[in-house]
């Protein structure tokens, strides 16, 4: 059986790639979705490495090739991706499999016959992701990267929704998403800690355990005679979101610059 673990951090797609995975390779079980490098740098530091591993470039936290300057990873990857057709003859060079986004039945079933050819001893190309890193080098990004946008699901449907059109995140019992125009999204299997992380903190403010707010979306502050803070915010239907004394300080810092 080949042990396979998937690193990409929209949980729609993560889905698909297992559903098309299961309907064409019996032989494979996936042990791990890694939705973050974050995550997967937790996980690969207290799991041993996979058979396999399906690995997205772009992830919300950064490039996965950070992955491979903390773990020496012998084992063949098969990267998801939608980079160039530079990137893409990088790949060819140096005998990495690679799926461009969306992902293909008929390719998919292809890159995993070459993993088993590739294991067997019957394919000469190399496995090499020092010399991959080295062809996709880039200038360094002297900043953290931030989430661009969440997929949400509406009607059986994949919708994007900007970041910069969120005006909240609340957590009831499931975690939501209000746009500034009203809309209100189930934000997939994911905790608002987790949400908290993706985000630019310049723009977005953890106000409390339940909520996350967008700088924008906030109409005014009362300060209450408890040294709390109440947010009425621009969403519809209007909120009231708490912040308590001892973050009021921090929130002014914020807030006001």
């Amino acid at each position: 059986m080949i042990k396979a673990v998937i690193v990409e951090d929209e949980a729609l797609i993560a889905r698909e790639l297992e559903s098309k995975l299961s309907a064409i390779a019996d032989d494979l079980k996936i042990i791990q979705v890694l939705p973050s490098l974050k995550t997967a740098k937790k996980w690969f530091l207290q799991n041993a490495e996979p058979d396999l591993l399906f690995m997205d470039i772009q992830l919300s936290d950064g490039v996965s090739f950070e992955i491979f300057e903390h773990f020496k990873l012998s084992c063949p990857v098969i990267f998801t991706t939608a980079y160039d057709d530079y990137a893409i003859r990088a790949f060819k060079v140096n005998g990495i499999d690679y799926l461009m986004k969306p992902i293909d039945m008929e390719e998919l079933r292809l890159a995993l016959d070459r993993y088993r050819q590739r294991q067997q001893g019957t394919s000469s190309a190399p496995n090499n992701v020092e010399d991959l890193l080295k062809a996709l080098q880039q200038p360094q990004n002297t900043g953290p990267v931030f989430k661009e946008k969440f997929i949400v699901s509406v009607r059986n449907n994949w919708v994007p929704v900007s970041t910069q059109d969120i005006a909240m995140f609340q957590r009831e019992n499931l975690n939501y998403l209000y746009t500034f125009s009203g809309d209100r999204y189930l934000v997939d299997n994911t905790t608002l800690d987790e949400v908290e992380e993706l985000l630019d903190p310049k723009i977005f403010y953890r106000a409390n355990r339940q909520f996350i707010v967008n700088i924008e979306a906030i109409k005014q502050v009362k300060p209450m005679e408890n040294q709390k803070l109440i947010l009425y915010l621009k969403t519809t239907p209007q909120m009231e979101v708490d912040i308590s004394r001892e973050k009021a300080p921090a929130f002014k810092k914020w807030f006001d610059r």
